[in-house]
């Protein structure tokens, strides 16, 4: 069984996207589509930068979206096909793009707005975020609870088995990660992030997004899409955008959500979109699996080759 699996923030780079739209038509028309629902050239962004710009989360986030759903319209073209979908954070709406719950032009707008409305929750300075290496769930809870006083520091992303990303309030966090390493945890990386991400310190881009959300016209997923919130697949319209609501605030379970993706069946994970991020955390998941790469014509051509022949 094939997933599709959609990275998040982080994976952007100048240039990508370019090769896929170079080399074919439904991932040309794709930029185009992206370029008039935004009202302006996200392509020349994208394929050009400059990189300050793309760098900047209310452009991060359509940008990688755009390169994402034209790398998956690439594949479908060529008869791979997805079962289930899943995507981390902002790759999340990338799936539901895939599935037919969003209009993509709908996506690139509310994500648009999502990163702004995320930039605006924290000011610039007061936010961090920091990957915990080699501690447990339960001990990196520890650490963010005793180093919190009063500030906030929680889990934002489970990535794989030992490694947990906190985000709150940057002393806190600072704090945290101090606490962790004297709990045992064997390296804290500090990220050089934008926002805190998936914290209560979200809660006003929370408020702001759920409205734009809501507005949506949306519609029933044509295939499941495992949501970052509780690692549960939705299958209709409504939970899926309750799913995209709770996310700004709430960790991205993607452990659970990749063996959750296993024991629905799933051997083969088709990363698509920029970086390979993704592919390493599911290969420390789901050893085993077959694991595959799509950023670009090549990848296209030779994931189409492998599972279709």
């Amino acid at each position: 069984m094939i997933a599709f699996v959609f990275p998040g923030q982080g994976s952007q780079q100048v240039g990508m996207g370019g090769s896929l739209a170079s080399n074919f038509p439904e991932c040309h028309e794709t930029f185009e589509q992206a370029d008039a629902a935004l009202g302006m050239s996200l392509s020349t962004l994208c394929f050009e930068g400059p990189a300050d710009q793309l760098m900047l989360t209310e452009y991060t986030q359509p940008a990688l979206v755009a390169v994402s759903v034209a790398a998956a319209r690439a594949l479908t073209a060529r008869g791979v096909k997805p079962a289930i979908l899943a995507g981390h954070s902002l790759g999340e709406y990338s799936a539901h793009v895939e599935a037919g719950t969003l209009a993509f032009a709908d996506a690139l707008r509310t994500v648009r707005k999502r990163g702004r409305y995320m930039q605006d929750a924290v000011p610039v300075g007061r936010g961090a975020m920091a990957a915990v290496m080699g501690l447990d769930e339960p001990k990196v809870i520890q650490a963010c609870a005793e180093a919190a006083a009063g500030e906030v520091v929680s889990p934002a992303n489970l990535n794989a088995p030992g490694q947990i990303v906190i985000a709150g309030d940057r002393e806190a966090v600072e704090r945290a990660g101090e606490r962790a390493k004297a709990l045992g945890a064997r390296r804290v990386v500090p990220l050089a992030v934008s926002a805190p991400f998936h914290c209560a310190l979200m809660r006003p881009a929370s408020e702001r997004l759920a409205a734009e959300l809501r507005s949506l016209v949306v519609s029933d997923p044509v295939v499941p899409v495992v949501a970052n919130l509780d690692a549960e697949p939705k299958r209709d319209a409504a939970s899926s955008i309750e799913a995209l609501v709770g996310q700004v605030t709430a960790p991205v379970r993607w452990e659970q959500v990749v063996r959750r993706l296993a024991s629905e069946g799933v051997d083969t994970y088709v990363e698509v979109g920029p970086g390979s991020v993704l592919g390493g955390l599911i290969r420390r998941i789901h050893r085993g699996a077959r694991v595959l790469s799509v950023s670009d014509s090549e990848g296209v051509v030779a994931t189409a080759s492998m599972l279709v022949g």
